[in-house]
């Protein structure tokens, strides 16, 4: 038997756990070290979450370019919300991108990039016309109506799907 109560042969050595004995009885209280490996595991995981969640807020923007837009459609463009996350915002006019052709393949949805807009005053990256993009079925948006008239795709600077919502209910 060692100083703690454990004799050579239990299942817990004393170089892999420590044992506290209770004051007055013949019980002793077996403390398992911390595992470090699911410490570093867990504090990389909630890195890892801030960080995407703020890379979701870095890329949303609007520069103030679109003061003059009818403020209905502007409404309309801050009312959006996420279909898979009801509390975060599509983002705004900043981030969309007109996207009229929208089709299914191999159980997919994609849509086609056919704006022609500049890209410069709204302070968006370029892509191209007729870019297919995939949209996960989590970010197709079909409880809004759309009075644009065109199909709208929310991107990320990243490339990143906030939402799309369907042409059409002007």
């Amino acid at each position: 038997m060692n100083p703690i109560g454990h004799s050579a042969g239990d299942r817990c050595p004393t170089t892999l756990c420590h044992s506290a004995v209770i004051r007055g009885t013949k019980i002793a209280l077996t403390i398992l070290p911390e595992n470090t490996g699911a410490i570093r595991m867990k504090c990389i995981i909630l890195f890892l979450s801030i960080f995407g969640c703020l890379i979701g807020c870095v890329n949303a923007h609007d520069s103030g370019q679109w003061e003059k837009a009818d403020p209905a459609i502007r409404e309309w463009y801050q009312s959006l919300m996420q279909p898979d996350v009801p509390t975060a915002s599509c983002c705004g006019e900043a981030d969309a991108y007109w996207a009229d052709e929208i089709h299914v393949r191999d159980g997919k949805t994609y849509a086609t990039i056919t704006d022609d807009r500049e890209d410069a005053p709204r302070g968006r990256p370029h892509v191209p016309m007729g870019t297919e993009i995939e949209i996960p079925n989590n970010k197709l948006k079909w409880d809004k109506s759309n009075p644009t008239g065109h199909g709208i795709l929310f991107l990320s600077r990243g490339g990143y799907v906030f939402c799309y919502v369907q042409p059409g209910g002007v």
